[in-house]
């Protein structure tokens, strides 16, 4: 009977040491998730980096700043037009079909928008903390036009009427390209173009914001 009793006393401690060996090790786990969740910074945010194989260091609105400021000129718009422009020449004093010099050509161009973000500045950055994760709000600098330029390859002369008196003059082509350029920007701008730039800068900068680890980003 003493051997039984023994048996038995041993088989239920065995089974409590089980259970706390069970219970130390989710308390560990548990303890461990909390630590790299909670570590930003210092030696424990290094640690905490290492255990989870990532950095984990909370970034500061100076490190915002920085980071959306080496993106540079965001491109996020392009405009693409065909248009037919008119270049004329005329005399003061006799008419159009004796001095005159009239070309109509077929232009096609783009423009180019978006945000500069070099100039993006400190105090258009605020981050808070919250019980349901970190915000943040940035106010984006104003879209803006980056260039406008005419496709020679796609762009062509459609007639040229020139004057009985009058050779045809080698600049007005270049002129009629330089107001189609204009037009062409002008165009674009008519069209939106600079809201839907800074429309497409928010998702940008939204996703790249969401991907440092803030829970509220609101970009405007």
């Amino acid at each position: 009977m003493t051997s039984q009793y023994e048996y038995g006393y041993r088989r239920r401690r065995g089974a409590g040491s089980l259970f706390v060996v069970l219970f130390s090790l989710l308390l560990g786990a548990v303890l461990l998730g909390v630590f790299v969740h909670r570590a930003r910074s210092g030696w424990p945010g290094r640690l905490a980096s290492a255990i989870a194989g990532r950095t984990l260091t909370e970034v500061s609105a100076p490190d915002v700043v920085e980071r959306i400021q080496r993106l540079n000129r965001l491109e996020t718009v392009k405009y693409s037009l065909d248009t037919v422009v008119e270049g004329q020449e005329s005399n003061p004093i006799l008419p159009d079909a004796l001095a005159g010099d009239k070309v109509l050509m077929i232009v096609h161009g783009s423009t180019v928008a978006g945000v500069d973000l070099s100039q993006l500045k400190p105090e258009s950055v605020q981050i808070t903390e919250g019980t349901n994760g970190r915000s943040i709000q940035l106010a984006l600098p104003p879209s803006q036009v980056f260039q406008t330029t005419v496709d020679e390859t796609k762009t062509r002369v459609y007639s040229r009427d020139t004057g009985l008196f009058v050779s045809p003059d080698p600049n007005l082509e270049s002129t009629t390209r330089a107001k189609a350029q204009a037009e062409l920007q002008q165009a674009a701008l008519s069209d939106g173009i600079l809201d839907a730039a800074t429309k497409n800068a928010r998702v940008a900068v939204t996703a790249m914001l969401e991907g440092l680890g803030f829970t509220h980003v609101d970009v405007r």
